[in-house]
C-alpha cells in the first residue's frame, strides 16, 4: 500500500523472512504464532525449491535469451526480404535476358511521375515494357517504319506514351522521376549479351536541358 498524501510517499508493506522471524518473537497468541510459523515454513520451502532449481532457472535463462538472439536475426532477415530497393548500379551477363527485363521492369514500376527514355534503337519488346504504367512517357529514339506501325498499334490501347525523333546519343539513358538511369544495352537486347547499368548523380537536368 503506498499513500501520496501532501506529497509525500511510502514504502510498500510486505512480509520478509526476516520479518516474520522477528515478529513471531514478540507474538504470543496461539493463532498469530502458527500462522508466523506456517510463513517461516513457506520461506523455507520457497528457498529449497530455487536452490533445487537453480540450473533449470539458469537454462531458461539461456534460452530465452537466445530467443531474443533469434528473433533479432529473424527481424533482420524479414526486412532483407521486404527491402524493395532496386540496385543503384550492377551487371547482367549473356543470358539473364529475364533477370534483366524484370529488373527494367520493376524500375518502372517506380515511376510516380514521368518516365524518360533515351535508346536509338527500340522494338516491340520495349514498348511492351511501358504497359506496366500509365505514367507519362516519352521515348526519344530513331523512328522506323516498322516502329511507327508499332506506336499505331500500341497507341489505340495505351496512351501514355510519346515517341520523338532523335539520333545524337550513342548510349542509352532511361529517366525516372529524374533519376538518370545509365545501361550499356539497348532495352530491346537486356541479357543478350553482358552489359552494366548505374543511377548517374545529379545528371537529370544537365540530360533534360540538352533534349529541350
Amino acid at each position: 500500500m503506498t499513500s501520496s498524501w501532501e506529497g509525500q510517499r511510502y514504502l510498500p508493506y510486505a512480509f520478509t523472512e526476516q520479518g516474520i522471524a522477528m515478529l513471531s518473537a514478540v507474538l504470543e497468541s496461539k493463532t498469530a504464532v502458527e500462522v508466523s510459523i506456517k510463513i517461516m515454513d513457506a520461506f523455507v520451502e520457497m528457498r529449497k525449491f530455487l536452490i533445487k532449481n537453480a540450473e533449470v532457472f539458469h537454462r531458461l535463462d539461456k534460452v530465452e535469451i537466445k530467443q531474443i538472439e533469434h528473433d533479432q536475426k529473424f527481424e533482420q532477415i524479414f526486412n532483407a526480404l521486404e527491402d524493395k530497393t532496386l540496385p543503384n548500379k550492377g551487371i547482367f551477363f549473356e543470358g539473364q535476358v529475364f533477370d534483366a527485363y524484370k529488373f527494367v521492369s520493376d524500375l518502372i514500376r517506380t515511376a510516380k511521375e514521368s518516365i524518360i527514355l533515351i535508346d536509338n534503337y527500340i522494338d516491340d519488346s520495349v514498348l511492351i515494357l511501358f504497359t506496366k504504367t500509365n505514367i507519362k512517357t516519352t521515348v526519344y529514339t530513331n523512328i522506323t517504319k516498322q516502329l511507327e506501325l508499332d506506336l499505331k498499334k500500341y497507341s489505340e490501347q495505351y496512351k501514355n506514351l510519346e515517341i520523338q525523333q532523335f539520333n545524337k546519343s550513342h548510349d542509352r539513358f532511361l529517366i525516372i522521376d529524374n533519376q538518370v538511369y545509365h545501361f550499356g544495352a539497348s532495352l530491346k537486347d537486356l541479357g543478350k549479351k553482358w552489359f552494366a547499368f548505374s543511377k548517374l548523380e545529379k545528371d537529370s537536368v544537365k540530360v533534360l536541358e540538352k533534349l529541350a
